[in-house]
């Protein structure tokens, strides 16, 4: 199984007839599940504002084949082309996610090295949301700012909801991640602990690999990054 993850900046229009309906595994051969959504950057804010032309698409696939083929032929895929994507082979998962195999490791810590990616994925009691909104803010300002996090955003199409970031290395992760310094991130997993936030939800580490495109001018994981 791999993942891949593909923003892009088009028009309003062409964003909601991404947002209208996700490819389903019932349509494109080899793809296990997908996910459309807007994007909005993170902050410290209580509602991110969204970026109502960049629309993004989170899917799991059995291979690379799959893939390829989809980025071939698909109105989804030819939409979001002139954006930006990254392929990602899962490293360890917390909590479950339709698509993902329930075999993949659970360990904080991975033989990795190299730059890291994280996808947190949920599905959004709507009860929560507001105590979601206000974990969830403080989490991702403290994430912006993180030792060794070089780019993020949110993706949501409510109850789905996402984060999707790139690291220098699995340490930088786990350092967020798992640490009470700063605070924030291990406060949130306390309270949703507590009262849970999410119908389901996932926490998924990845090498990314075959980064394509650019946002904002650039490509959020360079291949000078990927070389160090």
């Amino acid at each position: 199984m791999i993942a891949s993850v593909h923003i892009a900046d088009i028009s309003r229009r062409a964003a909601l007839r991404v947002l209208r309906k996700a490819p389903t595994a019932a349509t494109v051969p080899g793809l296990r599940f997908a996910n459309n959504a807007l994007a909005a950057p993170l902050s410290g804010s209580l509602l991110a504002a969204p970026q109502f032309g960049r629309a993004g698409l989170v899917a799991f696939w059995d291979d690379e084949a799959s893939l390829d083929h989809f980025l071939a032929e698909h109105p989804t895929a030819r939409a979001l082309a002139d954006g930006w994507r990254v392929r990602l082979e899962p490293l360890r998962i917390h909590g479950s996610w339709p698509g993902v195999p329930d075999d993949l490791p659970r360990s904080r810590t991975v033989d990795h090295v190299g730059p890291a990616a994280v996808l947190t994925l949920g599905r959004l009691k709507f009860n929560r949301a507001l105590a979601f909104l206000r974990t969830s803010a403080k989490a991702e300002g403290a994430v912006v700012n993180a030792p060794g996090m070089r780019w993020a955003t949110g993706l949501a199409k409510p109850p789905f909801v996402c984060t999707c970031s790139l690291w220098e290395s699995d340490d930088a992760v786990r350092a967020y991640a798992y640490s009470d310094a700063p605070p924030e991130h291990s406060n949130a997993i306390a309270t949703d602990r507590a009262k849970g936030f999410h119908k389901q939800s996932a926490f998924i580490r990845f090498r990314p690999y075959g980064s394509e495109g650019k946002l904002d001018g650039k490509n959020p994981l360079p291949e000078s990054w990927m070389s160090t």
